[in-house]
This record gives C-alpha cells, sequence and structure tokens, in this order.
C-alpha cells in the first residue's frame, strides 16, 4: 500500500491506496466519464480519474482488513456478565448492486463469558465489513459471526438502521425510507434479553 499525505493549514491528511491497481482504475473512471459524453480533458474533470480510484479504493478497503486479527488484538479476560452494548455506530457501504452509498447507524451488543474487548473495536469491525461492495443484510450477519467467533460471548446482537440512495436518488425514489436488519445469537434469541436490546438501543440520554 502506497501514502499520500496532503497539508492544508496544519489540517494532516493520509490517504492509502494500493498503488498496483491505481492505474488500472483510473482506466476505467476514464472511460466512464468520456462515455458519459464529457471531455476528460477539461480542467475540473482533468484529474477526477486519479482521485475518484483513490477514494474507491479508500470505500473499499475493507477487502484489506481483518476483524478476528483486530477483536484479537485487544481481548481481556473480565468476569463481567452483564449486556455490553455500543450503539449509534456511524456506518457507510457501498451498494453491490449499484455501487451507490448506503449509510446509516450499527447497535451492537455482546454478553461477556469470561472475555471482553475494548470498546473501540466494535466500531472498527463495522467498518471492516461494511468498507467492501455489501448488501445490509450480508453486513449485518458478517458483524455478528465476527464477534461471536473471537469472543465466544453467550450472545451477541446487532441491528443495522440505514438509507440507501439506490432507493432515494433513483429507482422508486423514496427519500425518507429507512432499512432495517437484525441478527442475534445465544442470549438475544431470547425474547426477554431481545427486548432490553431492543430498549437500551431505542433510549435516549437524558
Amino acid at each position: 500500500m502506497a501514502e499520500e499525505k496532503g497539508a492544508t493549514k496544519g489540517f494532516e491528511r493520509t490517504d492509502a491506496y494500493n498503488a498496483e491497481h491505481l492505474e488500472a482504475l483510473q482506466d476505467g473512471f476514464e472511460s466512464i466519464i468520456v462515455n458519459l459524453g464529457e471531455d476528460i480533458s477539461r480542467e475540473g474533470l482533468a484529474k477526477t480519474p486519479e482521485r475518484a480510484a483513490k477514494a474507491i479504493q479508500f470505500l473499499t478497503q475493507g477487502y484489506e482488513q481483518n476483524a478476528q486479527e483486530i477483536l484479537a488484538s485487544a481481548l481481556f479476560q473480565e468476569e463481567h456478565q452483564q449486556m455490553v452494548l455500543v450503539k449509534n455506530i456511524e456506518m457507510y457501504s457501498l451498494c453491490e448492486h449499484h455501487m451507490l452509498p448506503f449509510f446509516g447507524k450499527a447497535h451492537i451488543a455482546y454478553i461477556p463469558n469470561g472475555k471482553i474487548v475494548g470498546l473501540s473495536k466494535i466500531p472498527r469491525v463495522v467498518d471492516v465489513f461494511a468498507r467492501r461492495l455489501q448488501v445490509q443484510e450480508r453486513l449485518t450477519h458478517q458483524i455478528r459471526d465476527s464477534i461471536q467467533k473471537a469472543l465466544n460471548p453467550m450472545g451477541v446482537a446487532v441491528v443495522i438502521e440505514a438509507q440507501h440512495m439506490c432507493m432515494q436518488m433513483r429507482g422508486v425514489q423514496k427519500q425518507n425510507s429507512v432499512t432495517t436488519t437484525s441478527a442475534f445469537t445465544g442470549e438475544f434469541l431470547k425474547d426477554s434479553t431481545r427486548k432490553e436490546f431492543i430498549s437500551l438501543i431505542s433510549a435516549k440520554l437524558s
């Protein structure tokens, strides 16, 4: 992976991209722009294929990451056996059918079984699977299964609420539609535990 740094008024940004794939992706985006009838040589578009190639690599960087390794890097022995919940995790992904964005929030809980994980690793697992070409249903199950495998907890719960640009910008063009998916294991398959989880993710902090 190559890195490119840019600084503006004290802000430094680092973009990581695969230099081996960059040229082929640039050619692809250039072909798309030309076939749309645009002038690839005009000032506003001259560097667009390169920018788009780097952007798509960033948006799909999850293919280069391993959720199990991330979770394993911050596992701790702990006897806590009550629900651990991280909610309102920002999530951005690309629909594999149209390569348009879908975005929203993920709510994730687990009940420890002798091990807990550093809280920051849970949003990172969301990013690993979200930064790929996805469907929301698969994404929900991949997050659940990854946490279940790494921690072997007494149960895992995942709910994702997302808006899909393929429904809002094209197709049926329903701007206010929200898609909710869920996946559960273990204790969360019980009505009482699942209701507690749903209550907690619905509650607002006072």
